[in-house]
């Protein structure tokens, strides 16, 4: 039996003291199981109220005695003169008019027997129930982690399933290119036999003309027959229609739900032992609706001047860096929860937080990307010749880096593991340069499609590569809108693998699906220079507002 459902059997009917209850009699002070409610209704001596057991009146938690003459009744009273306990039933005959009749619980010996009762039933039934719920409990954790790999091998072997069926289609549609290779190939030398053929022929004509011409022999000149009738009637071209491949979108929703969903967990708690409340859901892939219109939360006023980049902590918490040398960590209410001064003493360019909670800076007077653990700042990249900008970390806990040159001539994107360079993304397959030069913001973030997104501000567009570095997109803002050129200066990307970029000049923030198809606004929060973007695990967007130096929490899904 389950625990909870272990739990449901310390509340039993009053009656039968077998089943759970599910009722009460208000009149009578009695609990009642579904049974035994018809069974009590059927006493019309009285007009009982039976209600749902949760919507009962309070009464005390005490065990009264039951009455031994009204063995469905107790006794909540005691009449001094007869000198024994009286119930409800007892007080409507007259055996009892006139008589002093005080509470049960002013009589000693009835207390003592009250407390003998609880102390017994604590000691039989209640306590060893709670005890068995334990090991219940205990047993059931130690199953937890069979059930759980079993899940993980159901869902590996769904995707050896499917990986098997996906390399089974591919092996042949790539038999069906070969053989449709090969049936080309053999209309043509078919083909080109025959054109060889005829030209030999041809050939052989103008020899035995030439004989002719060269002969004086009559017989043989009156017995020729020309053949250019025939060899004129070229042989008909063969008129080819080349197979092609048409790709089908992958729809991400729909790839989840054809691979197949995990059913919700589901954590419940019983009340009044019968009444079940989910407390806890948790569901795979969740689809977040947009809201038609978005909310701000909170504001958190940061004291900055000039306020620049946020990157999220936690949930609660808030890294955010201003004009200043100083980094500063702010919980959701506003409090200054820690202050950390760059090790030049110079402002850093940007910020970012790793997987494991270290905050992260980059330096353009030094030239370097550092990391802070445990109060100590350390140097992770030291750059020659170029300048590090803006700053993420990426799921697999790389560094991305937007940097320019020395000259302000180039600007590329650089991936390090560690201190170690392991990608650069600067040109597209043409060889041209993905992002602008110029010593414009290019801030950086990483998609859940691990897709690249970069803010190139003096480009006016939102660029975006794939995780080889090739060019996905390039949005350059919604072409039906009334607003001005697009100003991208802030950028993120959420669980849904929506694109946020901030729009500076406007005073909005763009959200794009993951191929830069504009979905929608958020233009109602009173931003007012919005600068820099992070959101949270929870989906709640945190904005930068570079002159009122303030953070809004906004709620957009």
């Amino acid at each position: 039996m389950d625990p909870l459902d272990r739990a449901q059997v310390l509340l039993l009917c009053d009656l039968c003291q077998t089943a759970a209850l599910q009722s009460r009699c208000e009149l009578c002070q009695i609990n009642l199981c579904k049974a035994c409610v018809g069974e009590h209704l059927s006493d019309s001596s009285q007009r009982h109220k039976v209600v749902p057991y949760k919507h009962r009146k309070s009464t005390p938690n005490v065990n009264y005695p039951k009455c031994p003459n009204h063995t469905q009744k107790h006794c909540e009273l005691y009449c001094e003169k007869c000198d024994i306990p009286v119930c409800s039933t007892c007080l409507s005959s007259d055996e009892h008019h006139g008589h002093k009749l005080t509470n049960i619980l002013q009589n000693p010996s009835f207390i003592k027997e009250i407390l003998n009762n609880d102390l017994k039933e604590l000691e039989k039934r209640i306590c060893p129930t709670y005890e068995e719920i334990v090991l219940d409990l205990n047993s059931e954790k130690l199953n937890l982690e069979k059930h759980y790999e079993k899940l993980t091998t159901a869902v590996t072997k769904q995707g050896e399933d499917w990986h098997r069926e996906i390399n089974i289609i591919v092996n042949k549609q790539k038999s069906e290119i070969d053989e449709m290779k090969s049936k080309h190939l053999a209309a043509l030398n078919k083909q080109e036999h025959e054109i060889k053929q005829t030209t030999s022929d041809v050939k052989q004509c103008i020899l035995d003309l030439k004989k002719l011409l060269d002969s004086n022999d009559v017989s043989l000149t009156s017995a020729y027959k020309s053949r250019n009738a025939a060899f004129r009637s070229l042989p008909p071209k063969i008129n080819v229609t080349l197979p092609s491949f048409s790709p089908h979108p992958i729809n991400t929703e729909q790839f989840y739900q054809m691979f197949g969903s995990l059913s919700s967990l589901s954590i419940t708690t019983k009340e009044d032992g019968y009444t079940m409340k989910t407390t806890e859901a948790v569901s795979c892939l969740p689809v977040k609706p947009l809201l038609d219109e978005p909310e701000l939360i909170t504001t958190i006023n940061t004291g900055y001047r000039e306020l620049y980049s946020v990157t999220c902590l936690s949930d609660e918490e808030i890294w955010t860096r201003g004009e200043d040398k100083i980094m500063k960590l702010y919980n959701l209410q506003g409090k200054l929860l820690k202050s950390i001064q760059t090790k030049s003493g110079y402002t850093p360019r940007d910020i970012a937080v790793t997987r494991s909670g270290d905050l992260v800076y980059t330096d353009t007077h030094t030239g370097t990307v550092n990391i802070v653990k445990k109060k100590k700042i350390q140097e992770v990249i030291r750059l020659r010749g170029w300048i590090p900008y803006n700053v993420c970390s990426t799921s697999s806990g790389d560094l991305l880096v937007t940097m320019v040159s020395n000259d302000g001539k180039q600007s590329k994107v650089v991936r390090y593991s560690d201190s170690t360079e392991k990608q650069t993304i600067q040109f597209d397959s043409e060889g041209k340069p993905l992002y602008s030069s110029g010593y414009s913001t290019k801030y950086i973030s990483e998609n859940r499609n691990l897709d690249i997104c970069v803010a190139d501000f003096e480009a006016h567009a939102v660029v975006v590569v794939n995780q080889a570095g090739k060019l996905h997109l390039r949005y350059t803002g919604h072409p039906s809108t009334n607003k001005g050129s697009l100003n991208p200066v802030g950028i993120t990307t959420d669980s849904q693998s929506q694109i946020l970029t901030a729009d500076f000049s406007n005073n909005c923030i763009h959200i794009l699906d993951q191929d830069g198809q504009f979905l929608r606004y958020i233009d109602n929060c009173d931003l007012q220079r919005p600068w820099n973007l992070c959101v949270d695990t929870r989906d709640k967007l945190f904005v930068t507002e570079n002159n009122s130096g303030k953070v809004k929490k906004i709620k957009y899904m």
